[in-house]
């Protein structure tokens, strides 16, 4: 049997259906299966999350806006249109959350946290990020992302990088302006009081709300 004969006869390799959902697979090992979530604090959830703040994401990691050299390496030559097909991918998944651990946290501490949360910091001019981030802090359509779910250390983490300039968004970056102005002590209140909220799988990000207390970027339509 000659080469041509033995290649006709050999089975077709398969190939896996060309769909979004089979092209995303990468991102499974971080964020979990559609997103979901992992126990790691610094792989959030995607799924559900508004296609505007995920597409924003996507593209300042591309970009380098955010730093995290695994992301930069996997996004660095993806373009517009197909970071928008991966949002939109993630924003209409909603499987069901995991579980969030008991936070271990001083009293006060979480009763400080709550404070800022729901009612700001009015003589610093901080407002609560439920004014944002929605009443059930489930974020609000097309830019802010919901807030529950999250462990302590990672909200930390985000709120210390918008701090130091390791994360920026787009102008005027409201969230640099409010991280900035926090203390560490409120910071470290902020995450755990956040973290220590139960996961309502029925909230979803909001459609509208009323105007947001300073410009946001990342808000803009």
């Amino acid at each position: 049997m000659n080469a041509p004969e033995a290649r006709a006869q050999a089975p077709a390799a398969e190939r896996a259906p060309d769909t979004l959902e089979e092209r995303v697979r990468a991102c499974i090992g971080c964020h979990g299966v559609q997103g979901r979530g992992v126990e790691n604090v610094y792989f959030p959830r995607l799924a559900g999350k508004p296609a505007g703040y995920l597409y924003n994401q996507l593209v300042a990691f591309r970009d380098g806006r955010r730093k995290y050299v695994p992301m930069n390496y996997l996004l660095a030559y993806l373009p517009d249109p197909y970071l928008m097909q991966m949002a939109q991918h993630f924003a209409r998944l909603d499987p069901p959350p995991l579980a969030q651990p008991a936070v271990d946290r001083p009293a006060q501490q979480l009763v400080d946290g709550r404070r800022i949360v729901t009612q700001g910091i009015p003589a610093r001019k901080i407002p609560a990020c439920a004014s944002c981030h929605g009443a059930g802090l489930g974020g609000r359509e097309p830019g802010i992302p919901g807030l529950l779910g999250l462990r302590a250390d990672y909200v930390s983490a985000q709120l210390g990088a918008w701090r130091y300039g390791l994360r920026t968004a787009l102008a005027p970056d409201c969230m640099q302006v409010i991280a900035a102005s926090l203390t560490e002590p409120e910071v470290a209140a902020v995450s755990a009081w956040l973290a220590s909220l139960p996961v309502d799988p029925g909230v979803r990000p909001a459609k509208t709300g009323g105007a947001l207390p300073m410009g946001c970027g990342s808000q803009a339509r």
